[in-house]
C-alpha cells in the first residue's frame, strides 16, 4: 500500500509530536504508512538518553524532553524534518536498516546537488566532511516507528552552539545552503521526497 505524504508547512513542535503518538497508537495492520514533512519554530529536544548538561545555553529557546532515542538536538526554521510513521513488520526490515535507508535518502539527495555526503561509524546521521548535515532519531512502538530525520537546508547554525549536538562536544553542523545547494525549502523537500520514497519503499 502506498504511503501517504503530508506537507505540514511550519507547525509547533509539541502538537506534531502528540499527533505522531496518536497516529501510531491508533493505527492497525491495514493503516497506510505516512511521511510528514514539517518545519518547526525553534526548539531543543532531548531524547530518552539525553543528559541535561549537553544543553549549554538554551537562551529563550524551549527545551522539551521527548520519547525518541538519542541525545539533544535543535529544530527550527530552515530545517526540514521528515517524520516516518512506518510499520516495520510490513516493510520487512528492522530499525538499523531503517536508519541506513533514511541516511541513504539524504546521501542520494546530496549527490543530486553534486555534494559528497557520507555516514560515520557509530554516529547516526549524514555528514559532509566532518560536519553534520542531517540527524536521525526514532521511536518504535508495537513494531511501528515515529519521529524521523532532520535535514539542515538553510537554518541559522548558531543555534547548535547552545548544545553539544547529539551529545558530541564541538561537533560542527552544516547546511545545504553552504554546500552549493541554493534551492528553496519546497524544492529541496520535493527532491528529498523522491529519494526518501525510493529508499523506504523500493519497487
Amino acid at each position: 500500500m502506498a504511503p501517504r505524504v503530508r506537507a505540514l508547512g511550519r507547525a509547533e513542535y509539541e502538537p506534531v509530536w502528540r499527533a505522531m503518538q496518536d497516529f501510531t497508537k491508533s493505527r492497525g495492520p491495514d493503516t497506510p504508512d505516512e511521511l510528514w514533512f514539517v518545519e518547526h519554530p525553534p526548539v531543543y529536544t532531548l531524547g530518552l538518553a539525553a543528559k541535561p548538561e549537553h544543553v549549554l545555553d538554551a537562551g529563550p529557546t524551549p527545551v522539551v524532553r521527548i520519547d525518541r532515542g538519542g541525545q539533544v538536538t535543535w529544530h527550527g526554521p530552515g530545517q526540514q524534518l521528515a517524520y516516518v510513521m512506518l510499520d516495520l513488520r510490513a516493510a520487512g526490515y528492522g530499525v538499523r536498516e531503517l536508519v541506513r535507508r533514511l541516511e541513504q535518502s539524504v546521501i542520494e539527495l546530496c549527490a543530486g546537488y553534486g555534494i559528497a555526503a557520507h555516514r560515520r561509524e557509530g554516529m547516526p546521521g549524514v555528514y559532509v566532511a566532518d560536519a553534520k548535515l542531517a540527524a536521525v532519531g526514532l521511536r518504535v512502538s508495537r513494531g511501528c516507528t515515529f519521529h524521523g530525520i532532520a535535514l539542515n537546508v538553510n537554518p541559522e547554525l548558531g543555534a547548535f552552539e547552545g548544545i553539544n549536538p547529539c551529545g558530541y562536544p564541538g561537533l560542527q553542523a552544516t547546511r545545504l545552503a553552504d554546500l552549493g545547494a541554493g534551492d528553496t525549502m519546497d524544492a529541496v523537500r520535493a527532491r528529498w521526497e523522491a529519494t526518501l520514497l525510493a529508499a523506504l519503499f523500493p519497487p
